[in-house]
């Protein structure tokens, strides 16, 4: 299946266009109620977290944080099967096609892996697309400062509402299951995203990749993407239960206010 797999959209979901900038040298945003705020450079190697998750946490650890990543994701999946099937024949009714978008994307250690999520996408975005930004100045200005588009025609109607939901991205509950992915995590990326992150792409590959994380509970796509990048390094950095729990305590309001294309 192939969900625009050249070109991103109006949020996360679709693969990045590189512009060849490199990724911005800010200061690390401060993320309130976190217990995360101290500056980055207070923390000693935070440039080398490639195996960080592994040295800090022992055995004992990881396996508890692997056991509650399967409990949730499966009493998730149980509690929002009947969902899943309606929106399975809302798609079909409203545009017909494949029902999963599946695109590989980076894990942990930088292992690839299928990540799925319902298509929200006409069939035909990237001819919607192409033609777009041929005829439309003000949209071409748009895509390339950012690749994204504030109204992207190539979204279908139900699309739109299981974006603003994240209702679009349940399936990823089976990534969790499986291990690909966690419950809390920087939000899986795609290969070309690698440059974006420079000398940081060890901390991103040192945690498994979430379905809600600091990105998602601070704003999203209403921040730039440097400040993306220094989210999963503080996340890489202080993995921890109350963290975790403070994150997926803050998702729920996150997505119920629709901020930052939820």
């Amino acid at each position: 299946m192939n969900e625009n797999s050249t070109a991103r959209s109006s949020c996360f979901d679709e693969t990045y266009l590189l512009d060849g900038s490199p990724v911005e040298n800010t200061a690390d945003p401060w993320v309130a109620g976190t217990g995360i705020e101290r500056p980055l450079s207070h923390l000693p190697g935070h440039d080398q977290l490639s195996s960080r998750f592994g040295v800090a946490h022992g055995k004992l650890d990881r396996a508890f944080f692997r056991l509650a990543d399967v409990v949730i994701a499966g009493v998730a999946i149980i509690i929002f099967l009947p969902l899943l099937l309606l929106i399975a024949i809302l798609m079909q009714v409203t545009s017909p096609g494949p029902l999963l978008f599946v695109q590989q994307r980076v894990g942990r250690a930088g292992a690839m892996f299928p990540c799925l999520k319902i298509r929200t996408m006409h069939v035909n975005a990237s001819e919607m697309l192409t033609r777009l930004l041929e005829q439309d100045p003000d949209a071409r200005a748009e895509w390339a400062k950012d690749f994204k588009l504030r109204v992207d025609p190539r979204i279908t109607p139900t699309g739109g509402i299981l974006r603003k939901s994240s209702l679009d991205e349940l399936p990823q509950l089976f990534n969790v299951l499986v291990g690909h992915m966690s419950i809390v995590g920087p939000r899986p990326i795609v290969p070309a995203e690698i440059e974006r992150y420079g000398l940081h792409f060890a901390d991103y590959c040192s945690v498994r990749p979430g379905l809600t994380g600091l990105w998602q509970v601070s704003g999203r796509n209403d921040i730039s993407y440097a400040e993306r990048v220094q989210l999963d390094r503080r996340y890489a950095a202080s993995k921890s239960l109350s963290l975790d729990l403070t994150i997926m305590l803050r998702t729920v309001p996150a997505m119920l206010r629709a901020r930052g294309c939820y």
